[in-house]
């Protein structure tokens, strides 16, 4: 049941009835419990109006939320045990015992499906992220990207979509030439296949750096990688292209071990060599149509001739060789062509917005109808105290070498535990991702995020960590709870709900929100506030006492509080480990 849906239309109907006209109000939770379980700002809204009936002249405030008031009590709404004015107009609503005690029944009821809604429905969705390139490390920024592209996708899943993943990778263009004209200068070191995977894609990594700063300080290698750039996009000498293809294998099977521990498959695997073609017939298409314009050899987007926020873009280089943004035109309308979603969503750092708003009005002109379903989402940078990172320097920090280092802070943390060598590696991967992906989702997308190595693994407070810790918490208690042979059991007649019990009601809302929003934050901040009013219940309830007739309802509690979180930390892509 969501009670506050039907709030809501009663409260439009109310409006309507006394003569108002249509308008957007809100209806949250209170910040303080005893004003009430939801609020309404809607007489402070229609105040300002006047009535087409009963009275011509405006109300203030006050007297207008009484008039709501008298009417919503027309009629009473199910589950409202009373309504109050309070401040200069605000409406509160109480909900009753019965309404929470049926809610926590319903969390036992639904169990893994409490939470989820019916926004997209019947829609396919499709969800472009992380997107690393081959001949690159894996780095920091991607974490973001995946674990910001992961939950977003599990929010529209959540919401009734049907979900399909992609990652669009770069397999050729200047950081592929840049990286294969160091390979070819060290080609007697080329690792062999019998060398771990750790070692392959470290030298390839290497090769990328030293081609970059080649390529910025030395004229003449500048000139030598552009040549090699043409010559790995015309795919004819054989040496170039087996060095080309090992790198590339070898770049996607270390990429699909990251994925893996992090709890992600993709449905599709874009490339930029296969969509480069489609791009590049629509640029010349449309340059006939002037559309693009020709400008010192190259192909150009004015883009400012469209609108004036906006700049212009080269598409096809002097060279003849298609840009970044030609090959995006490719992507978006194959994936158009071959998935045919209801919602192309794509999810980038901030610093590519202006590329994209350049590139989405360029789609807009020659594939409208891939226009109309394509959005962009952007995401901030994770930062450490040194800055940004750079993948074009040394300083990069790999996504696994964050993910190893945090990794044994979490063994050094869990030494002293009664776990075998296996179970603590086990843990100590599930706590380390925890930690990454919470650090991360916590924030408003948009934002930058201060990564802290010490915060992140807290056990305590506000960390990825803490979430576990308190989901295991909750699992040992019922089994201890089986064992006592005391079943799960609420009861209605008890004279006060729990402010816990509040708070887990609110959980479908929160995934709502944030399904709509495209906003994890809201379910990782929900959750770590669930969390926290849960260990303090707990301190101060014992909860499995033979023969207590409150350990029954306590259980029932204990319960919906795991589903809660273990549906709430599913949407966030973080999985719960047996112990801790």
């Amino acid at each position: 049941m969501d009670i506050r849906v039907d709030i809501k239309k009663t409260l439009d109907e109310a409006v309507r009835t006394l003569g108002f006209s249509e308008v957007v109000f809100s209806l949250e939770h209170p910040a303080d419990i005893t004003h009430g379980d939801y609020a309404t700002n809607v007489a402070l809204v229609v105040s300002k109006q006047v009535r087409t009936h009963a009275s011509s002249e405006k109300l203030n405030p006050k007297d207008t939320a009484l008039l709501i008031k008298k009417e919503l009590e027309k009629v009473p709404l199910p589950y409202v045990e009373k309504i109050e004015i309070a401040g200069p107009g605000f409406i509160n609503f109480y909900l009753t015992r019965s309404f929470f005690a049926s809610s926590i029944q319903e969390i036992l009821k639904q169990k893994s499906s409490f939470g989820h809604n019916a926004l997209y429905k019947g829609k396919k969705v499709l969800v472009e992220y992380t997107d690393p390139n081959p001949f690159k490390q894996f780095h920091i920024g991607h974490l973001m990207s995946n674990a910001i592209g992961e939950s977003i996708s599990r929010l529209f899943a959540v919401s009734g979509a049907r979900v399909k993943r992609a990652c669009y990778q770069g397999d050729f263009g200047l950081h592929v030439a840049k990286a294969l004209w160091a390979i070819l200068k060290h080609r007697d070191v080329f690792p062999s296949k019998k060398t771990p995977l750790s070692e392959r894609t470290a030298f390839l990594g290497a090769c990328y750096v030293e081609g970059a700063e080649a390529y910025d300080n030395d004229p003449q290698a500048k000139t030598e990688i552009e040549v090699l750039n043409k010559k790995i996009f015309e795919k004819k000498d054989k040496e170039i292209r087996a060095f080309y293809d090992a790198g590339k294998k070898w770049s996607l099977e270390h990429f699909e071990e990251l994925y893996a521990l992090l709890g992600t498959q993709f449905d599709y695997y874009f490339f930029e060599s296969e969509v480069a073609p489609d791009g590049i017939e629509l640029v010349r298409r449309f340059t006939e149509k002037g559309v693009f314009e020709k400008s010192d050899n190259a192909i150009v987007f004015k883009a400012e001739r469209f609108d004036t926020k906006l700049h212009t873009r080269v598409f096809i280089n002097s060279q003849g060789l298609p840009t970044y943004e030609t090959k995006e035109l490719g992507l978006n309308t194959k994936k158009y062509k071959k998935i045919r979603p209801d919602k192309s969503i794509i999810i980038t750092a901030n610093e590519q917005s202006d590329y994209f708003r350049v590139v989405l009005k360029a789609l807009e002109i020659v594939a409208p109808e891939a226009r109309k379903i394509t959005e962009h989402i952007s995401h901030g940078m994770l930062r450490f105290a040194q800055g940004k990172m750079s993948s074009r320097k040394g300083n990069v920090i790999t996504g696994e070498s964050m993910i190893n280092d945090i990794r044994d802070l979490v063994l050094e943390k869990m030494k002293d535990r009664e776990m075998d060598e296996e179970e603590k590696k086990e843990v100590s991967d599930i706590v380390a991702v925890a930690a990454i992906k919470y650090s991360i989702l916590k924030q408003v997308t948009s934002s930058d995020i201060i990564f802290d190595f010490e915060k992140s693994i807290s056990f305590e407070g506000d960390s990825g960590p803490y979430l576990l810790y308190t989901a295991v918490r909750a699992q040992s208690v019922l089994e201890k709870a089986k064992k006592e042979g005391i079943k799960a059991r609420i009861q209605t007649s008890l004279d006060e709900t729990v402010l816990l019990e509040k708070k887990l009601c609110q959980f479908p809302e929160i995934v709502s929100r944030s399904s709509e929003e495209r906003s994890p934050h809201f379910v990782a901040t929900y959750l770590i506030e669930l969390a926290a009013l849960f260990n303090s219940w707990y301190a101060h309830h014992p909860i499995v006492v033979a023969g207590s007739v409150e350990s029954p309802h306590r259980v029932a509690i204990t319960t919906a509080v795991h589903v809660v979180l273990e549906n709430g930390l599913d949407v966030l892509g973080i999985r719960i480990p047996k112990k801790m």
